[in-house]
C-alpha cells in the first residue's frame, strides 16, 4: 500500500483537506476541496439477482476502476461501507476480492473510522431522548403506542427484534414495547447518505418522524429540538473515507444503507466528491438491478441531479445456472442446458436498465469451474440480443482482466443516452408501486393489506404522497417469494406496510416477510474469524 497522502495527492486532493486516519486511511473534509470546474461521469455497477454462489459485484467495481486507470483514464471508486452484521453473519468480508480489492481490507471490514457506530449512537441518542421527553411530562403528548422510532445495533440479532423496555418502577421510564433495527436500515444512515452538507444533514434529520401523538398528528425529531444535538454526532463520521485499490486507484468509501431495506447506495456526498475529482467515478448498488439500481436511479441519481452514464451488470455462470434449477453443490459440472434456463434473469436485469434509456454491459465474471461452452453460450446471447458483453477476470488478474469491461464502457460513455427516473414523483403513490412492480419486476401488479390502505391514506392525509417509492423486498427474487428464481411472471407483489420516511425523503413499501433486523445463519461467517499472534486478521476474505 502507499501512503494514504501520496493517494491523496495523485487524486488532486489538497493537503489541508486530508485528515489521516493512520497511515492508509483518511477522511476528506470537502469544504477544503477547490471549486469543481466540471464533473466527471458516473459508471454504475449492478448484478443479476444475487445467489448464494455470489457474482463478485464489489470485486467487478475494483477491478473495472482499475482497468480505466490502466487504459489512462482518471478514475476513482465510491463505495458503500461494509456492516459488521452481513460481515459476521453471511458475506464475510466486503472489500472485493483476489487482486481487486479496496484496502486495508481488515479495517474497512471491521469499525472502518467508527462511522456506523457514529450512526448507531444518533440514532440511540434519539431514542433516549424520546424516553426521556415521556418520563418527564411527555408535554408533546407522544403516544407510546404509536413511536415508530426503533433502536438499532449493527449486528444481526434476531432477540432484539421485539423487546419491552421501562420495567423496573417509575425511575425506569415508561414501560412499553420497542424493538431494534440492524444500524444500515436506520433512517438517520438513509439521510446521511443523501445529505449534501451539513446544514442539509441537520435539516433531514429535523423531519423524521419518531411517532405519533395521542390525536394522531405526526411528531418529528424538529418537535423534540434534537436535530443539532445529532448533528454534532455525526459531523465527523459525515466526511468521506479515502482508501485505495490494491493498484492503488483512489476509493472513496462512506455509507451503506442496505438495499433491500433502504436505498442500497453510498453517500451522495462522496459520488460527488469523487466526480469532482476524477474523470470517471465507478459505483455500485446493492444487489441486483430490481433493488440497487433501480433506487440508485429513482432515487439517488434524482436527489443527485446527475445520471449514470453508464451501466454494467455483472453475472456469472454460477448465478445463471442457479437461476436455472441447480443446486449449489452442483455448480461445478458443465451444464449449458442449465445456463440457458436461467439466462431469462439476466435478460429481465437487460430489460430493466434500457427502461432507464441506458444501454447496459454486461460483465461475465470469470470463475475457474466456467466451461468455454458456458461462457461461449453467454457471450453469443449477448451478441444476438445486441448487448456489449466481456469476459472479465479482475479477482484474478486485477485490471488486467477487466480491460475489455472497460474499453465497453468507454465506448458508451462518448454515447449519448436518454435516462430518465422510471416515474414522476407527482403520481399518486399506488400508480408509482405498480410501475415499479410492473416495469422493474415483471409483475402484473400489486395487493396491500388492510395495515398499508390505513398506512396509505394518513400518507396522503398529511401530503407526503409526492415521495419516491423505497421498495424493501428480497434480493434473491423479481418477486416477494425468494424461491421463486430465474424470472417468473403473472405474480403480483403484496405490500404490507409504508412507512414515511421524511427525512430520507422517500416512501418505504415493505413487502413479503422482509426483516429490518436479520439474524445469523447457522453457520456464521464468524466461526471462520479468528486473530493471529502478530495480530493479523485470519478468515475475514
Amino acid at each position: 500500500m502507499q501512503p494514504i497522502g501520496d493517494i491523496a495527492a495523485n487524486a488532486g486532493i489538497p493537503e489541508e483537506a486530508v485528515e489521516r486516519y493512520g497511515r492508509y486511511k483518511a477522511k476528506i473534509d470537502v469544504t477544503k476541496l477547490p471549486v469543481a470546474k466540471s464533473f466527471g461521469k458516473v459508471v454504475l455497477v449492478t448484478a443479476t439477482s444475487p445467489t448464494p454462489a455470489g457474482e463478485g459485484k464489489s470485486t467487478v467495481t475494483v477491478g473495472l476502476a482499475d482497468a480505466l486507470a490502466r487504459l489512462g483514464q482518471k478514475s476513482m471508486i465510491a463505495l458503500r461501507e461494509p456492516s459488521l452484521g452481513p460481515v459476521m453473519g453471511v458475506k464475510g468480508g466486503a472489500a472485493g476480492g483476489g487482486y481487486a480489492q479496496v484496502l486495508p481490507m481488515e479495517e474497512i471490514n471491521l469499525h472502518f473510522n467508527g462511522d456506523i457506530h457514529a450512526i448507531t449512537t444518533a440514532n440511540n441518542a434519539l431514542s433516549a431522548m424520546i424516553d426521556n421527553h415521556i418520563h418527564q411530562g411527555n408535554v408533546l403528548q407522544i403516544d407510546p403506542r404509536r413511536i415508530t422510532w426503533k433502536r438499532v445495533l449493527d449486528m444481526n440479532d434476531r432477540a432484539l427484534r421485539h423487546i419491552t423496555i421501562g420495567l423496573g418502577g417509575p425511575g425506569q421510564g415508561i414501560p412499553r414495547e420497542d424493538g431494534f433495527d440492524i444500524t444500515v436500515a436506520s433512517e438517520i444512515m438513509a439521510v446521511f447518505c443523501l445529505a449534501t452538507s451539513l446544514t442539509d444533514l441537520k435539516e433531514r434529520l429535523s423531519e423524521m418522524v419518531i411517532g405519533y401523538t395521542y390525536g394522531r398528528e405526526a411528531i418529528t425529531v424538529r418537535d423534540l429540538g434534537v436535530q443539532g444535538a445529532l448533528t454534532l454526532l455525526l459531523k465527523e463520521a459525515f466526511k468521506p473515507n479515502l482508501v485505495q485499490t490494491i493498484e492503488g486507484t483512489p476509493a472513496l468509501i462512506h455509507g451503506g444503507p442496505f438495499a433491500n431495506i433502504a436505498h442500497g447506495c453510498n453517500s451522495l456526498i462522496a459520488t460527488n466528491t469523487a466526480r469532482q475529482l476524477a474523470d470517471i467515478v465507478v459505483t455500485e448498488a446493492g444487489f441486483g438491478s430490481d433493488l440497487g439500481a433501480e433506487k440508485f436511479m429513482d432515487i439517488k441519481a434524482r436527489k443527485g441531479g446527475f445520471s449514470p452514464d453508464a451501466v454494467v451488470v455483472v453475472t456469472t455462470i454460477r448465478a445463471l445456472k442457479m437461476q436455472g434449477g441447480i443446486a449449489k453443490s452442483d455448480l461445478g459440472e458443465t451444464n449449458v442446458q442449465a445456463v440457458q434456463s436461467g439466462i431469462v434473469n439476466l435478460q429481465k436485469h437487460v430489460e430493466t436498465i434500457r427502461a432507464f434509456g441506458v444501454q447496459p454491459v454486461i460483465a461475465l465474471n470469470r470463475f475457474i469451474t466456467d466451461s468455454q461452452a458456458e461462457l461461449d453460450f453467454v457471450l453469443h446471447w449477448c451478441e444476438e440480443n445486441g448487448v456489449r458483453a466481456a469476459l472479465t477476470d479482475v479477482w484474478g488478474l486485477g485490471g488486467a482482466g477487466g480491460e475489455q469491461l472497460a474499453k465497453h464502457v468507454l465506448e458508451i460513455l462518448e454515447e449519448p443516452n436518454d435516462f430518465a427516473p422510471l416515474y414522476d414523483v407527482e403520481q399518486p403513490v399506488i400508480d408509482k408501486i405498480t410501475t415499479i412492480v410492473q416495469k422493474v419486476y415483471g409483475g402484473k401488479g400489486i395487493v396491500l393489506t388492510d395495515k398499508a390502505r390505513k398506512d396509505l391514506l394518513q400518507i396522503e392525509q398529511n401530503g407526503w404522497g409526492i415521495l419516491p417509492i423505497c421498495m424493501a423486498k428480497t434480493q434473491y427474487s423479481f418477486s416477494d417469494d425468494p424461491k421463486k428464481l430465474g424470472r417468473p411472471d403473472d405474480f403480483t407483489i403484496t405490500i404490507r406496510e409504508i412507512i414515511p420516511k421524511l427525512g430520507a425523503g422517500f416512501l418505504v413499501c415493505l413487502t413479503g416477510d422482509i426483516m429490518t433486523m436479520p439474524g445469523l445463519p447457522k453457520t456464521p461467517a464468524a466461526l471462520n474469524m479468528d486473530i493471529d499472534s502478530d495480530g493479523n486478521a485470519v478468515g475475514l476474505m
